[in-house]
């Protein structure tokens, strides 16, 4: 299971939810293996007075993506790679304008169609 959560300026970036997340996609299906129908993203735009970064531009983006636990740090690192080298062109960012963060959690810490998630049966991996 993998949530992701994006945040930056609505004024940069209303509009181009669909885009974002079409690249935020494609990167975990080719680096994490994760089905491509498997899409649970969230975009929080903020206005301007409410996103204070003044060592960023207007256009930065933070990428949160909260997963299980039990990818291996080589995973981890394959996805921040390829989020780098797939969004910075595709969204013409500079690399200080993009910030990811991945955030592990254990299964029973989720719930999941009405259960704990490790009662669930996945049918990608979790483990890389």
């Amino acid at each position: 299971m993998t949530q992701i959560k994006i945040y930056g300026r609505r004024d940069a970036w209303a509009g181009r939810q669909r885009e974002v997340s079409d690249l935020l996609q494609h990167s975990l299906h080719e680096t994490w293996k994760l089905p491509a129908d498997k899409r649970f993203h969230r975009f929080l735009l903020l206005e301007a007075e409410d996103w204070i970064c003044p060592q960023r531009g207007d256009r930065y983006l933070i990428v949160e993506i909260l997963c299980f636990t039990g990818r291996s740090d080589d995973a981890k690192r394959a996805l921040v790679r390829d989020l780098y080298a797939r969004l910075l062109p595709a969204l013409e960012l500079a690399a200080d304008d993009l910030e990811i963060t991945i955030v592990e959690m254990p299964k029973p810490n989720w719930g999941i169609r009405g259960v704990p998630a490790e009662e669930l049966a996945l049918t990608y991996p979790v483990v890389l």
